[in-house]
């Protein structure tokens, strides 16, 4: 058949480019367009190639083979398909297992059924010298593509680059074209912009019962604020750090100044340990805390549309995750005076309801360890998605004109 297939080695293009922009081959040290990338590989594979394109098969590694936010908006692109390996740790160090044989395996099947006159390989491991040996046997020409080195040496299998047909280097300016090096802001994810609202609620004062549960016993592992070493009472007034929920909730307590804040603010805070009871802290409403799950409010035919939902056109971004989450919440809900409720308590997100969105946000790959942390980053934007719909019902009603 005259047409191309491209094979691309994810974690030897996007690290070699990292290595190349960034210094390093960490990928959480770049951004990826992978739209543009995409799109900048068909064409050039066309153009080196001559053929239409056939398919754009990505092969990947993920934890558990679960897909990642990113291979959820690569596999519904047109024309590609997404093969994913393990990824393990090992000795500090994560390593793919499996992608090096589901692309040998795809290579040889290709050429022996004759899909394709082209193949283009976007790799550097040796262990693919068989299959491409294999190809070439089957009368494809195949084409292999290397990232410029950043040391100016090889970042390919010798032997490899010597078996191919063709050869060619995707040099930093093609690479740039879609990929971007992050800037160092000495955190493990991009703080979010500045907000106002945010500063005022970081900043009202909580209230000795609060700030009291905030202590920890010494065998949790927990160690207290360097400030508060130095403080005659044992506790740092400033800085407080980031208030837990409870600590918020608190704010609203009888005797204490609420917090004014717009309904258009965002989430800051985090649970990534789970909810833990604290003294002093304020329980939760009856009427809050008998408001319904997005679980209690689907129905069997409700739950196969969100998953076919899920999986065709969510593509995994955190902020979008939890406004599709908020939407389908708001959307089935029989009582909108729970809409109201909610937004009178922000930040606070009731205990269910949050662990509920949590755990459909762990379903897109999001929460999971990055360089041995939980990202931090991908909580707020849940959450400020989550906020941002609730909001907007609210914020409608709030100024819709009075019935005459």
């Amino acid at each position: 058949m005259d047409r191309c297939i491209v094979l691309v080695d994810a974690g030897y293009l996007l690290g070699a480019a990292a290595s190349l922009l960034a210094g390093e081959p960490s990928r959480s040290r770049i951004t990826v367009d992978h739209a543009g990338l995409i799109q900048a590989l068909r064409e050039r594979a066309e153009s080196e190639t001559q053929r239409p394109l056939l398919r754009i098969y990505w092969f990947d590694g993920a934890p558990d083979r679960v897909p990642q936010p990113e291979h959820r908006r690569l596999r519904v692109m047109p024309r590609v398909t997404v093969r994913l390996g393990a990824l393990t740790r090992s000795d500090g160090r994560w390593a793919q297992k499996g992608v090096d044989a589901a692309m040998h395996a795809e290579l040889t099947e290709l050429a022996r059924n004759r899909a394709c006159s082209d193949i283009v390989l976007v790799t550097g491991d040796g262990d693919l010298l068989p299959g491409m040996m294999a190809a070439k046997e089957h009368g494809v020409a195949v084409h292999l593509w290397a990232v410029q080195a950043a040391d100016g040496d090889y970042n390919q299998s010798e032997d490899l680059v010597a078996e191919a047909d063709e050869r060619r280097v995707l040099d930093r300016a093609w690479i740039t074209q879609a990929v971007r090096a992050k800037e160092l802001t000495g955190v493990c994810a991009p703080p979010p912009a500045p907000r106002p609202e945010i500063a005022a609620i970081l900043s009202a004062p909580l209230p000795d019962s609060a700030l009291a549960g905030t202590e920890r016993p010494a065998e949790e592992g927990s160690h207290p604020p360097a400030a508060a070493e130095h403080s005659p009472q044992g506790r740092a007034a400033a800085p407080k750090g980031v208030p837990t929920p409870k600590d918020l909730a608190a704010l609203r307590a009888p005797g204490v100044q609420a917090v004014q804040h717009p309904t258009t603010a965002t989430l800051r805070w985090s649970s990534d340990k789970g909810w833990v009871d604290r003294p002093g802290a304020v329980a939760e409403p009856p009427e809050v805390a008998s408001m319904p799950t997005l679980a209690q409010l689907t129905t069997a035919e409700q739950r196969w549309a969100d998953r076919e939902e899920d999986i065709t056109t969510v593509g995994g971004d955190p902020y979008e995750v939890g406004q599709v989450f908020a939407r389908r919440w708001i959307s089935r809900l029989g009582d909108q005076n729970h809409v109201h409720r909610l937004s009178t308590m922000y930040p606070r997100i009731p205990h269910r309801i949050d662990g509920e969105l949590l755990r459909y946000a762990a379903r897109f790959g999001l929460l999971a360890h990055k360089d041995d942390q939980i990202d931090e980053h991908d909580r707020y934007a849940i959450r400020a998605g989550f906020w941002r719909e609730v909001d907007v019902p609210a914020a409608t009603e709030q100024h819709a004109p009075a019935a005459d």
